[in-house]
């Protein structure tokens, strides 16, 4: 029996290796996208940021009372008040902790669906 001689590197398994990554890193990337994976985030201290825009404070009392600024409005004005924001803009989301969470999910949807993206949530730091 004759033994073939060795004269290249064989890649069809490297190949198949790297396809099977890259089935497993686009089906993990659309997973995160549509946020279908559970992520539990860590408790930390905020620290504060550095805000170089105009920024305006959409606060919300207990019993869901709504402030721009310091004037109180209704959901119709918000909205409204929202589709005036340019995109440079920060908000700043002042929300009471015993609030009703629809009312902290109303404004983000509100302000997502302007496409605003320099959102923070006012937070009162850890002792």
């Amino acid at each position: 029996m004759k033994h073939k001689r060795f004269d290249g590197i064989n890649i069809i398994p490297f190949v198949d290796i790297m396809l099977v990554l890259l089935a497993i890193v686009l089906t993990t990337s659309t997973l995160v996208e549509k946020k279908l994976i559970p992520v539990s985030l860590p408790d930390s201290s905020s620290k504060k940021i550095d805000i170089k825009n105009k920024n305006i404070t959409i606060t919300v009392k207990k019993d869901g009372e709504l402030f721009w600024e310091q004037d109180p409005v209704t959901k119709p004005i918000m909205i409204e008040k929202i589709k005036n924001l340019k995109k440079d803009d920060t908000i700043l989301i002042n929300c009471d902790k015993d609030s009703r969470f629809e009312n902290f999910v109303f404004i983000l949807d509100s302000l997502k669906s302007q496409d605003l993206e320099n959102i923070s949530i006012v937070t009162k730091e850890n002792d």
